[in-house]
């Protein structure tokens, strides 16, 4: 980690920019204008304020974790609704066993319980308790009443009564999708302020030990979270007026890509901001100068990971389609506060919010961490062949590590700790059919109902076919599968079952056959979305660049760095216990790696550019990695640290998420930006920048 920003002020002639394009960049420069881009800012947030705390509100959890349309289980769910209203309530499945058998006072207490939540259920009616064949268990198994909130208090209600009054040695859980949903809503309880304060505090100790300054680390903290705030109040009356929705994950990711972005657009802009002070008396004129000089480079990296996310929209998958717009208004409201608010705030304070280290005009001072990335440079420039080649193959050697991954995660391996509905639906496996819990549906046109039960109870993994439930000339037919609604066996039977019942023009849905379509839907995206994600960078770094060999080369080092990110990240998953990926993480952590991990060598690039013009293309080069040694591993370690944050949430996909993007930040910073990037570029030559001189 590194504690210097600054580098010895080596004169360097203007770019030729067009005159109004100068000018705009550096109006939060102005002497009257910082004033007033500070005023347009603390007026916004202060708006933002109020409809930020509302956020939460109006998160859409059940709709973005949904198959998509035109699967068939959306497709058998609608027509289930259709005909039969209140179809879409929550289950609560409520489950007692006792080890050895159960006792008079048990069946006595389930009753009680029965008649206690009926009040709860549809039609005020809770079916009789199923026994199972052992003796050990009843279940009660009952539909919801009433919208979403009374469906949640309900819920709550029920769980505490599972909990009090019951005969000293019965074990009671509340599983189904009641249980789960509680479970959800409990887990995050909380969770929205937590992972913010652990985020700006993770912000806030890397700023003190970067800057070494008691007052400068507020600067660009200040300037981060107020560009939260305006980024969750636009999301907000976006969501509220139905034009995207966001869940639970989309809203995490958000705080992570501000924070994030932001802090590395902010350590950018400063470290520059403080070399034109070693140059310039006039704060305001060093500061127009570092936006003009920075600014292509951080716009560079807002339209790279905003474009990249903007990708999604084209996700068949709910949940990873709305995840593209939200996190990239993230983006845009980070790039916005950091090159507007932020240059205002540091020229309105003054040179003074750096001490103890002011810089002053003329005094050259060495940074601490000068020698170590002159030393680095001084390495890829004696062998750069060996270095990459080296460099290439410790990354391939770490990627075959991902093969050790597995693909789908159960359900009840998504909590990082035991809660109540897995604890319910381990109970009801040990002691029923596996799928008990959450039947198959099969929905059908009446008048083939018979046809379609009969091939029913003919597939194997079946163990029991209701009798059909009629209304409005349709009929549902409930199948109850031998295995856990979220194994593999079970999704196998629902292929089999829809084979089977395909000849009578049934549907096949439920909580098994919506899992498979969603998986299938997340491969699909995954083959479609991946190469787009890397023609739109390609495609920036070309227009950015000028040139065609250097973006290629760019994209596969991101490429390799993924692979190896998976690699790496797979022993710690497996050290603590999460080696299963849900499906839909595969292209999230390669959207955020590739977007996010060639900001790094944008940033070395775009330096190397201006460098080149004047030292020849290996000085260029070298100079570059010098002088941007110690701001981009500062802002790698940064943006890691802040993805790791969200391993305190209490979901593994969160957790697996988190540790994916931060090992590879840290392979981008440290290998590929540092070793891979500049050795290639030497060893290539002139070319590199081929097709522009």
């Amino acid at each position: 980690m590194t504690t210097q920003l600054d580098t010895p002020p080596t004169p360097l002639p203007p770019e030729p920019d067009p005159p109004g394009w100068r000018r705009l960049v550096a109006l939060p420069a102005g002497r009257r204008a910082k004033f007033l881009v500070l005023l347009c800012w603390l007026v916004l947030a202060g708006v933002a304020a109020p409809l930020a705390a509302s956020l939460t509100s109006v998160q859409d959890n059940d709709s973005l974790t949904s198959a998509p349309h035109s699967s068939e289980a959306y497709q058998a769910q609608q027509r289930i609704e259709e005909a039969f209203p209140g179809a879409d309530a929550l289950v609560a499945v409520a489950v007692y066993v006792r080890d050895g058998g159960l006792t008079d006072a048990d069946r006595a207490a389930v009753e009680a319980d029965r008649a206690a939540f009926a009040q709860y259920a549809i039609d005020r009616t809770v079916p009789p308790a199923t026994p199972s064949e052992d003796g050990q268990a009843l279940l009660l198994s009952f539909p919801l009443a009433g919208d979403s909130d009374a469906q949640s208090d309900a819920t709550e209600k029920i769980r505490d009564g599972l909990e009090a009054g019951n005969p000293a040695g019965l074990d009671t859980a509340l599983t189904g999708s009641a249980g789960a949903d509680g479970d959800i809503f409990d887990a995050f309880e909380g969770m929205d302020l937590m992972l913010v304060l652990v985020t700006a505090g993770v912000v806030t100790l890397l700023l003190l030990i970067t800057y070494r300054s008691p007052i400068l680390w507020l600067i660009p903290l200040f300037s981060v979270a107020i560009a939260s705030q305006v980024a969750s109040a636009v999301v907000y009356l976006l969501a509220k007026n139905d034009v995207l929705s966001v869940d639970l994950q989309a809203q995490n990711i958000l705080t992570i890509l501000v924070f994030g972005a932001g802090t590395d657009y902010a350590l950018l802009l400063i470290s520059r901001y403080r070399e034109e002070l070693r140059r310039h008396e006039d704060r305001h004129r060093a500061m127009a100068v570092a936006l003009q000089r920075s600014f292509p480079a951080i716009l560079a990296s807002a339209a790279t990971v905003s474009l990249a996310l903007l990708c999604l929209l084209f996700a068949d998958l709910n949940g990873t389609r709305s995840l593209g717009p939200v996190a990239a208004l993230g983006v845009v409201a980070a790039f916005a506060a950091m090159t507007t608010l932020l240059p205002a705030l540091l020229v309105i304070c003054g040179r003074w919010l750096f001490w103890p280290f002011v810089p002053r005009v003329g005094e050259v001072v060495e940074p601490r961490d000068s020698r170590v990335w002159s030393a680095v440079a001084r390495v890829v420039k004696r062998a750069p062949g060996r270095i990459w080649a080296s460099t290439a193959a410790l990354l391939v050697a770490a990627a075959f590590g991902a093969t050790t991954l597995g693909l789908g995660l159960p359900a009840d391996e998504t909590f990082t700790s035991e809660v109540g509905s897995v604890t319910g639906q381990r109970l009801v496996e040990q002691h029923y059919a596996g799928g008990t819990s959450a039947p198959a549906d099969i929905v059908v046109s009446a008048d083939q109902a018979p046809e379609a039960a009969a091939a029913a109870e003919g597939v194997e993994g079946v163990s029991a076919v209701s009798a059909p439930r009629v209304s409005e000339g349709t009929a549902l037919i409930s199948a109850t599968l031998a295995d856990p609604p979220d194994s593999d066996a079970a999704q196998q039977t629902v292929e089999r079952l829809r084979d089977a019942v395909d000849d009578t023009g049934a549907l096949v849905g439920g909580q098994t056959a919506w899992q498979l379509d969603t998986e299938q839907t997340s491969e699909r995206d995954n083959r479609v979305l991946m190469p787009l994600i890397l023609g739109v960078v390609f495609l920036v770094l070309v227009l950015l660049l000028r040139a065609v060999v250097a973006p290629l080369l760019l994209i596969a080092s991101v490429v390799l760095s993924y692979a190896a990110a998976l690699g790496v990240a797979a022993g710690i998953l497996h050290l603590i216990g999460y080696p299963r990926l849900e499906h839909s993480i595969v292209l999230s952590t390669f959207l955020f790696l590739v977007a996010l991990g060639v900001d790094y060598s944008i940033f070395l690039m775009t330096r190397a550019r201006e460098e080149v013009r004047h030292l020849g293309h290996r000085e260029g080069v070298l100079r570059a990695l010098t002088v941007t040694g110690g701001v981009v591993t500062s802002a790698g370690v940064v943006l890691a640290a802040t993805f790791a944050a969200l391993c305190v949430l209490p979901l593994v996909p969160s957790v697996q998420i988190g540790i994916i993007v931060a090992v590879g930040v840290l392979l981008d910073t440290f290998v590929v930006r540092t070793l891979l990037v500049p050795a290639l570029a030497i060893q290539v030559g002139p070319k590199f920048w081929w097709p522009s001189r």
